[in-house]
C-alpha cells in the first residue's frame, strides 16, 4: 500500500556517505525533503541532485533537511558525492525495504523517482512519484510545497 499524505512516516536506519547510518527519527523537530532516486551517475539523476545541492541553502532557509535514497551501496554514494561534491548524506537502501514502505517501487522492482516531505512530527505532508524518470521536481516546486507547510 501506497504511503499518502497524513500518514506518519515509517522510520530508517540506512547506511550513508560521510560513514554513518542515518535515521529517520534522529531528524524530528525538521522538516525532511526525502528523496527517492534510481541510480548514481545515471544524467537525470546527475541534474536532480546536482540541482538540489546548488539550491541546499533555499531547504535550509526553509528549516528542511535533504535526505536522497537509492539501491546502490555506500562505496557508490561515496562515490558519486565526490565526483559532484553534494553536501546532503546519500543513503544505502540496497534490499529496497524503505523504497517499498513509502510505495517507490515501480512494477519491476525498479525505484521510481520519487520525493516526500516529512513534517517535523514526522507527518507527510507532500508526495510525488514519477511515472517516467526523465523529469524531477525542481528546487522552485519543493520550495513552494515546504512553504505551503508553514
Amino acid at each position: 500500500m501506497a504511503l499518502s499524505v497524513g500518514d506518519i512516516a515509517p522510520d530508517f536506519n540506512l547506511p550513508g556517505t560521510g560513514g554513518r547510518s542515518y535515521r529517520l527519527s534522529e531528524h524530528r523537530g525538521r522538516r525532511i525533503v526525502l528523496v527517492f532516486y534510481p541510480g548514481d551517475e545515471t544524467p537525470v539523476c546527475t541534474r536532480q541532485l546536482c540541482s538540489y545541492n546548488d539550491e541546499l541553502q533555499r531547504f535550509a532557509e526553509l528549516d528542511a533537511t535533504v535526505l536522497a535514497i537509492s539501491a546502490q551501496d555506500v562505496d557508490s554514494h561515496e562515490k558519486f558525492t565526490e565526483h559532484h561534491g553534494f553536501s546532503f548524506p546519500l543513503l544505502a537502501d540496497v534490499d529496497k525495504q524503505v523504497a517499498a514502505a513509502y510505495g517507490v517501487l515501480g512494477p519491476l522492482g525498479f525505484v521510481r523517482r520519487s520525493v516526500v516531505i516529512i513534517d517535523a512530527q514526522g507527518v507527510v505532508r507532500y508526495v510525488h512519484r514519477a511515472l517516467a524518470g526523465l523529469t524531477y521536481r525542481s528546487v522552485d516546486q519543493l520550495a513552494e510545497a515546504l512553504r505551503n507547510m508553514q
